[in-house]
């Protein structure tokens, strides 16, 4: 949409707005933003979401905003149809550092519980009891209370449902790497980022898990993963 209205041979449009829910790299953002500015086509702002399909079905999304205060004013009625959470997060780019930042945290978090899920399982213990104690303890978190990788333990969750219905693994691993990128631009090192590199990128690769919900890790995790990677 941005480029064709860079490319359009119409009059500027100083007043129109422009908003981007999409997921990219904050560099560029930043980059389409000053095109459209000085162009005269209007004002662009990042307001990248979260929530997932779940929240998109029930308008309760999160939406992470990016731009001046008054562009933020402008903006916020207007999300605030889709979403129940819209936070300015500072200037252009902002918006979609705090995505990736999150999302970065929910990929490693999710690889986590899959493995503390399988492990604990392996080792005899009933799934639904695991996820009780992880989810009354200091391990819980969101992978683990609502999208608990291992089927049956909540019924509401993709795992439940042949990892169908999510967050697509491809998704997942395209935010994974958009989040490494943008970290060594700022020199912020990310410690754990090369394993989840390379499980995301194995899922994001194999046709039968790239469309699956990224839970679907734990059903990669059942099988020799030393010889998968």
């Amino acid at each position: 949409m941005c480029a064709s209205l860079l490319d359009h041979k119409e009059s500027p449009r100083p007043d129109r707005l422009i908003i981007d829910c999409s997921t990219i790299d904050p560099i560029t953002s930043r980059r389409i933003y000053r095109s459209h500015q000085s162009a005269g086509f209007g004002t662009f702002v990042d307001a990248p979401m979260s929530g997932g399909v779940v929240g998109a079905r029930a308008g309760t999304l999160s939406f992470m905003v990016g731009g001046s205060e008054d562009t933020f004013r402008r903006v916020q009625p207007i999300l605030h149809w889709m979403g129940r959470k819209v936070v300015h997060c500072g200037k252009h780019g902002a918006g979609l550092s705090a995505k990736l930042a999150n999302n970065y945290l929910l990929a490693i978090n999710n690889l986590a519980t899959a493995e503390a899920m399988n492990f604990g399982v392996k080792a005899g213990l009933d799934p639904l009891i695991l996820a009780r104690i992880i989810n009354s303890a200091t391990g819980r978190n969101w992978a683990s209370e609502v999208n608990n990788p291992v089927p049956g333990v909540n019924e509401a969750a993709p795992a439940s449902r042949q990892y169908q219905g999510g967050f697509a693994s491809s998704l997942m691993n395209k935010d994974l790497r958009l989040a490494i990128t943008a970290a060594e631009q700022v020199r912020a090192p990310l410690l754990l980022s090369q394993a989840a590199s390379d499980i995301y990128g194995k899922l994001a690769d194999d046709k039968r898990y790239s469309r699956l919900d990224f839970s679907a890790v734990y059903d990669f995790l059942q099988g020799d993963v030393r010889s998968k990677l």
